[in-house]
C-alpha cells in the first residue's frame, strides 16, 4: 500500500512501547478514568461512539461513496497535527494486525499520553512478538485533545488508504484507535485477493468433527453475543474482523475483544460479563456508582458502553489456524417479516451480503440509532466502491462453497410496542447456531422470498418465529405481510441496482 514508511512526527516527550502494568499506571492518572470494584479502570469519554460525519478519505477524485479530502488539504491538516504533537507527550504502541504468517500486518498507534487508556486498549488487542522485523504498515496518529475547526463536531478522522495512515482529531472514543487500523487493513485484504468481513468467527464441535462459523454483522445487532454464547462448548476465535481468502482460508485480526456492555448479565453472557470484569480488562462509558459497582443496564449517560479484554482471559480457540469455514450468519435485527433464520444459496447469498440489513444502534452514533439502515456488507469500514465487495463474495462463494444464512437477532411481527409481536432470544439464536452446526434443522422454501425457511429447528418451540407469515395471518394482517413483502422486494432490487458495477446475477437474485 505505502510506497515509502510513514515517519512519525517527533514529540517533546515520547514513551516507547511501555508495558501493560505502566500503561494502567499512566491512565489511572487521567481524570475522567475510576476504578472499578474488580480493579480495573472505567473512563468517561467526551465521545461515545464511532463519528461517521467526521471522517473523510483522503482522494483527489470522490468516489461517490465516501466523503473525501483533496490531498493538498490533507497535507495542511497534516502539519497542523505534527505542529500540536512537537508540544505534546505521545505514547507509541506497535503490534500486528492478524498473527498468520502467512498473512499479518505490521500496524501503529501514535497517541497522547494524556489519553493512555486508549493505547493500554489497543495494545491488548494487537498481536505482539518480532515488531522490530518490519516496518509499520498501517499507523494511526490520534490527538485527542487537538480540534479540527471547519469539520463536524470540530472533529476529524483523515483517512489515506494509499499511505496506510489514518489522523484521529478531538475523539477521546477507542473506536477510532480500532477501527482506523482495521479500515486500511481491509484495502490490503482485497488488494490480496480476499474480502475483509466485518465479522466474529467460532468453533463448534459436533459429532462429525469441528465446525467453523462466521458471524457478519453491524456493530450492537448481536455479532458478538453470538460468537461467545457456547453451543456443544463451543469458543470463539475472533470478535470483530477476519480475512476471508480464495480458497476458503480465513485469517484472524486481533488477540481480543471490544465488547458492547449495555445490558451485559452474568446469566445470557456469562463469558463476556466475566472477562469484562478482571482486572486486566478496560472500560469505557460503563455506569458506576460510588463503591465501585457496575451498573450495564444503566444509559443516563449512553448505550454504547464498552470494554476491552484479551482472549487470554477467557476459554477460547484464538490460537488455532482456520483452514476453512463452513456456516456464515448474515446477521439482521429487524422487527417485521424476516425469519429467526433463512438458508440462501448461490447470488442470493451474496444479494443478502450487499444489502446488509439492519436496525441501527447506538454503536453507529446518534445519526443511525434506531433506524432500519442497508450497510453492504455490514461493513461500514471498507474504504472502496461496495460493489467490489458484493462481486468479491460471489467470487470467493465460488472458489470455496459455505452455507450462508440469514438470522434475524430483532423481533418478528413489529415492534417492541406491538404486543402481537415477538423477540427473537438469545436462546432462540443460539439454538439455530447449533442446529446449523450439527445440520439438525428441516428446510422448506419460502414463496415469497424464495429462501428457505426452517419448518423445524431443535429447542425452539414456536414455528412463528421461523415462519413469520404465520404470525401476521393469525393475527389478521394478511393483506400486511403481503404488502411488507411486496415494498422490500422493490426496495431491494432498486437498492442494488444503485450499484453499476454489481453482478446482475446478484441484482437478479431478489427480484
Amino acid at each position: 500500500m505505502a510506497s515509502k514508511a510513514f515517519q512519525l512526527p517527533p514529540a517533546r516527550k515520547l514513551i516507547d512501547n511501555p508495558t501493560p502494568a505502566e500503561l494502567k499506571q499512566l491512565a489511572a492518572k487521567m481524570p475522567n478514568a475510576r476504578q472499578t470494584r474488580y480493579g480495573n479502570l472505567n473512563v468517561q469519554t467526551r465521545v461515545v461512539a464511532r463519528s461517521k460525519g467526521s471522517t473523510f478519505l483522503v482522494m483527489d477524485e470522490p468516489d461517490g461513496q465516501n466523503q473525501s479530502i483533496p490531498h493538498s488539504k490533507a497535507v495542511e491538516l497534516a502539519k497542523r497535527q505534527d505542529d500540536y504533537i512537537a508540544g505534546a507527550e505521545m505514547v507509541l504502541i506497535d503490534g500486528w494486525i492478524g498473527n498468520h504468517p502467512d498473512f499479518r500486518t505490521r500496524a501503529r498507534l501514535y497517541i497522547e499520553a494524556a489519553n493512555a487508556n486508549i493505547a493500554a486498549m489497543q495494545q491488548q488487542l494487537y498481536y505482539h512478538g518480532n515488531e522490530e522485523t518490519a516496518e509499520p504498515e498501517l499507523t494511526v496518529v490520534y490527538t485527542p485533545n487537538l480540534t479540527a475547526p471547519g469539520f463536524p463536531d470540530d472533529r476529524l478522522i483523515m483517512v489515506d488508504v494509499e499511505a496506510g495512515v489514518t489522523r484521529v482529531l478531538n475523539s477521546d472514543y477507542f473506536g477510532e484507535s480500532k477501527k482506523g487500523g482495521l479500515r486500511m487493513w481491509n484495502r490490503r485484504v482485497f488488494d490480496a485477493g480476499g474480502l475483509a468481513l466485518h465479522a466474529g468467527c467460532k468453533m463448534i464441535p459436533t459429532g462429525s468433527g469441528a465446525k467453523i462459523g462466521l458471524i457478519v454483522g453491524l456493530s450492537g445487532t448481536g455479532k458478538t453475543t453470538t460468537t461467545f454464547t457456547r453451543q456443544n462448548n463451543s469458543l470463539p476465535i475472533q470478535d470483530d474482523f477476519v480475512a476471508w481468502m480464495p480458497g476458503g482460508r480465513v485469517y484472524a485480526t486481533e488477540r481480543g475483544c471490544f465488547a458492547k456492555t449495555f445490558a451485559l448479565s452474568k446469566e445470557d453472557e456469562p463469558t463476556i460479563y466475566g472477562a469484562v470484569t478482571r482486572p486486566e480488562a478496560y472500560l469505557e462509558n460503563v455506569s458506576q456508582d460510588d463503591e465501585g459497582e457496575l451498573d450495564f443496564f444503566d444509559t443516563s449517560y449512553t448505550k454504547n458502553g464498552r470494554g476491552t479484554f484479551t482472549f487470554d482471559s477467557i476459554e477460547s480457540a484464538a490460537q488455532i489456524p482456520i483452514e476453512h469455514a463452513d456456516f456464515l450468519l448474515i446477521l439482521n435485527r429487524n422487527e417485521g417479516v424476516i425469519p429467526a433464520v433463512a438458508k440462501l444459496e448461490g447470488a442470493q447469498a451474496a444479494a443478502y451480503f450487499m444489502l446488509g440489513e439492519t436496525k441501527g444502534t447506538s454503536a453507529g452514533g446518534a445519526d443511525e440509532a434506531g433506524k432500519f439502515l442497508r450497510v453492504p456488507g455490514t461493513n461500514p469500514f471498507f474504504p472502496l466502491p461496495h460493489n467490489k465487495q458484493g462481486n468479491r463474495f460471489l467470487e470467493l462463494l465460488s472458489s470455496h462453497p459455505l452455507e450462508v444464512y440469514l438470522m434475524s437477532t430483532g423481533r418478528v411481527g413489529g415492534p417492541e410496542d406491538d404486543e402481537r409481536s415477538k423477540k427473537v432470544r438469545i436462546p432462540h439464536s443460539s439454538a439455530i447456531v447449533k442446529g446449523i452446526a450439527e445440520g439438525t434443522i428441516e428446510w422448506e422454501t419460502d414463496p415469497d422470498f424464495g429462501y428457505l425457511v426452517a419448518a423445524a429447528v431443535p429447542g425452539i418451540d414456536d414455528i412463528e418465529l421461523l415462519q413469520p407469515k404465520r404470525l401476521y395471518e393469525r393475527t389478521g394482517r394478511a393483506a400486511e405481510y403481503a404488502e411488507i413483502v411486496a415494498g422490500l422486494k422493490a426496495d431491494r432490487a432498486e437498492f442494488l441496482a444503485k450499484f453499476p458495477s454489481l453482478s446482475e446475477e446478484i441484482v437478479a437474485a431478489v427480484r
